[in-house]
Order: structure tokens, then sequence, then C-alpha cells
């Protein structure tokens, strides 16, 4: 048959593509991870203030977060590196929002907010929505979690970071991709760029995929991230080891068996058999942030104690998902009766008292506030001022009013100007002199044993001794405020 007289071929119809739509998410799982945001949210702003006072480490984030970024980085040459980045933060914050106590520490209160939210979502991921929303509830509602959403320091954004780590873990141990990896790179680096310590949850995020058996490609592109992680942190670390007199207030003992602890009580949560999301079960996660990162630094403390609970407050996210989740496999298994509510009861009523305590001043172990309220009030225009030991000074960093109208006796350049948080001090051999040209000095005493072997601090103590007699004191939270007079009063101002 000729070409020319061929049927037409028939028309093909070519259907349209249709778009792949995303499940939404289920209200089971939106409140796993909006109902612990919302509780951490709600806990943090009550009773934020804790009575308008802030504490020693608070006001030297106030009074650093004055300073413009220059003398930030510059003090961080000679003191708190490791809270540097930290510092520049709040500075920011303080530009935008100004001074104030609520301005201080509301970062810190977003931050735990957002960690909860981080906790539910792993407990959503790895053992479905119910372990999520107990796990993000019982995170909100630890005691450490309450104290630290509440302070102005870098600990909770530590937590937040180390917390969403987890689900950008999950995501590239699950369908691995470089973006994925640069995302939990980026996320990790600045949890250890604002404290270092946050590597140890880096630590802990390799045995998790190790114990899981993950495979070698994910494992290999954990490594190389891991190793990106170290290269960024490393000037960092080796910088700020040159300021380890830091941390020479930690002391021991040693706390064996609080770790010993919670590392039985980790394994114990862990016993139920979780069910698994992806290459990851919860356990394997969460068992290792939980119990390593403290493990290591106490063995690093057997050489020098640095062992501090806030420094590894994020191992609360591992606890919080085992407990979570231990809890949700005991109503999943019907063992759940009256006895086991009850019990729920009981240990939501024991967390009302720490919770309130928490609150006030009391609940640190100094309170700047009062500090420069008594100097304040028992000091008189043109008297001296004097703290024992100097580096104390910051406790009345943060309202520089309460000491104007004296003459801090053995400072020599003040804390901006010497970029330093309290400032440098005269030679111990001319201190003396400048004190008993005053007939009255105030003097802030804080129990510190390294202050027995500072030639300062002995040459302050001695001049009181020989030269002055206490006239009254002030017991405050965490310091004494004495005034002393000197013995000879012939060059008595009036």
């Amino acid at each position: 048959m000729p070409v020319a007289h061929l049927p037409p071929a028939p028309a093909r119809t070519v259907a349209p593509a249709v778009p792949v739509r995303r499940r939404l998410p289920a209200p089971a799982e939106v409140a796993a991870v909006a109902v612990p945001a919302a509780l951490t949210l709600a806990l943090g702003l009550w009773g934020i203030r804790r009575q308008d006072t802030l504490w020693g480490d608070e006001a030297v984030t106030y009074a650093m977060a004055q300073r413009d970024l220059t003398r930030i980085w510059h003090t961080a040459q000679h003191v708190d590196l490791v809270h540097a980045l930290y510092y520049a933060v709040m500075h920011e914050v303080f530009a935008v929002l100004g001074g104030g106590l609520l301005t201080l520490r509301l970062p810190s209160v977003l931050a735990m907010s957002a960690a909860a939210a981080g906790v539910g979502l792993l407990g959503l991921r790895l053992a479905g929505p119910r372990a999520g929303l107990l796990a993000g509830v019982v995170f909100a509602v630890l005691p450490q979690v309450q104290k630290y959403a509440q302070e102005g320091r870098s600990y909770a954004l530590v937590c937040a970071l180390v917390a969403w780590a987890g689900p950008a873990l999950l995501a590239g141990a699950a369908r691995p991709a470089r973006w994925r990896w640069a995302v939990y790179g980026s996320v990790m680096l600045a949890a250890c760029l604002l404290h270092e310590f946050a590597v140890l949850a880096l630590a802990a995020h390799g045995v998790t995929l190790a114990v899981a058996r993950v495979p070698r490609p994910v494992l290999r592109a954990w490594g190389v991230t891991a190793a990106g992680v170290a290269a960024g942190l490393s000037p960092l670390v080796v910088l700020s080891a040159g300021q380890s007199a830091q941390v020479s207030w930690i002391e021991g003992p040693v706390r064996l068996p609080g770790v010993l602890a919670v590392t039985v009580l980790g394994v114990v949560c862990a016993r139920p058999s979780l069910g698994a999301r992806g290459p990851v079960r919860l356990w394997s996660l969460a068992l290792p942030l939980l119990v390593l990162p403290g493990l290591l630094l106490l063995i690093a403390s057997l050489v020098r104690p640095i062992f501090v609970d806030r420094y590894v407050l994020y191992s609360g996210v591992g606890g919080a998902l085992l407990l979570g989740a231990w809890a949700d496999a005991v109503l999943r298994g019907r063992r759940c009766h009256r006895a086991g509510w009850v019990a729920a009861a009981v240990v939501l009523a024991a967390l009302v008292p720490p919770s309130l305590a928490l609150r006030t001043p009391q609940s640190r172990s100094n309170d700047a506030t009062a500090v420069g309220a008594a100097v304040r009030e028992a000091g008189r225009p043109g008297d001296g001022l004097l703290f024992l030991p100097g580096r104390h000074r910051v406790l009345t960093a943060a309202a520089p009013r309460d000491t104007r109208a004296l003459t801090d006796l053995a400072l020599a350049r003040d804390p901006v100007s010497s970029d330093t948080l309290a400032g440098a001090e005269l030679p111990a051999r001319d201190i003396p002199a400048r004190m008993r040209e005053f007939d009255r000095i105030v003097a802030v005493r804080v129990t510190d044993a390294r202050a027995r072997t500072d030639p300062r601090e002995l040459a302050k103590t001695d001049t009181l001794r020989r030269h002055f007699h206490p006239e009254s004191t002030t017991r405050v939270h965490g310091a004494r405020v004495t005034v002393y007079v000197r013995d000879d009063d012939a060059g008595a101002r009036g």
C-alpha cells in the first residue's frame, strides 16, 4: 500500500503528571512537637525575672554584652574565649531588644523550648507520636532544663543545637546526601563553638551509628563530617587551652556514683524493644548521648577536675528520650494500672518544690544583685572599696551605679579598658599604701580557696588586719559585705 494511503496513526494522549503531595502530619504528630515546646516555653517564662536578681555568671554575660564586638574579641584573647561567640550573640540581642533581665534570659527560654521540640521530634521519628510527646514532656519538667532555661548563659543554646542535630543525623543516615551531612555538621559546629564540650555529643553520635551498623558509606560520610567539625573547632581548643586557669575553681570529688546511677537508669529504660523507623533505633541514639559525654568528662577529670553538670546539659535529651519511650512501652503493653498513674502523679508533685526553688535567688551560688545593693547601702561617698578576691569584682559588673561613689582601691585598669572580666589590679606591694589613705573601706568577701596563695589577696587581708577593724557586716547570698574603719582616727574625714 502506498504510503500516502496509510491510515492515520491513532492520536496518543499523555496523562498529565500528578504532583506528589506530601502527607500532612497527623494531629498526634504535631502534638508530639508542639506540646513539649509550649510547655517548656510556659515554664521558662514563669518567674523568669527571679525576683529581679541575677548571679555572678549572668552578671558577666550582662556586662560583656554591653561591650562592642571588637572589645569582646580582645577580651576573649585573655579570658572566656569559650564563651566569646555567645557574648557576641547576646551583644546583637541587646542591640535589638535593649538591656534588662528579660532580654538576658529570653534567648535561653526560646532555645530550651526549641530543644524540647527537637526531643519530641526525635521520639516521634524513632518510636511514634506518643513516645515523642512523653519524651518532650519529660524533658520540659527536668529540673536542670528548667534551671538553665532561665539563665543568661550559653548552655540552653548548646542543648537546643545538640537536640536538633539528632534529626539531622537521622536524615543523613536514612537518605545520604551531601547537603544533609552539611546541615548536620553545621549544627554540631555551631554547638561546639558555643561551648567546646559539645564535641562529646559528636562522639556519642559516632557510637550511635556504629551500634546501629549503618552501611559503610554512611559511616564514612559521618566520619568526614565529624572531621570537618573537629577542624573547625580546633583553633578554639588550642587557644582556650591557654586559659585553663579559668576552670581551676572546679574541685572534687568526682561524681562517679551519679554517673553510674544515670547509666543504670538509661540501661533499664532502654530494655523495652522500641520500634525502629530507620537504620537507627531510639535506644542506640539516646543511651550514648545520655551516658558517654558525662563519662568522658569524668575520665578527663581523673587528670584534672573539669566535671560540671551544665557542661553536658544536653545529655538530658538522651535521658528524656529513654524515659518517654519506656513510658510509651508500658502504655502499649497495657501494664499501666492505677498504681502507675498514682506514681506518675507523685513524681510530678515531687517536682513542684524544686521548680519553685529554682525561681528564687537562693537557687544559684550567689546573688550579684544583693551584693551590689549591700555595697550601695554600706558605703559613703569617698569610701574605699575592696574585693576579696579581686576576681569577684564581676559581682558588681552589671550595675556600676552600686559602686560609683566608692574608690576601688586595688584596681589599676577597669575591666573594659584592660579587656578582662574583672579588671587589672595593682601589684601587691602597692596595695597596702593605697588602702592606708582611706579611713573607711567597704570590703566584699567571697570564700575562695585560690585566694590563700595570691600575693595581692594576702596584702589586702594583712593590711585590713593590721590597720583596720570591722565596724559592721552584712551577709548576703554568696558573699559578706563588711565596713572596715581605720584604727588611727587622726585623719578621720568626719
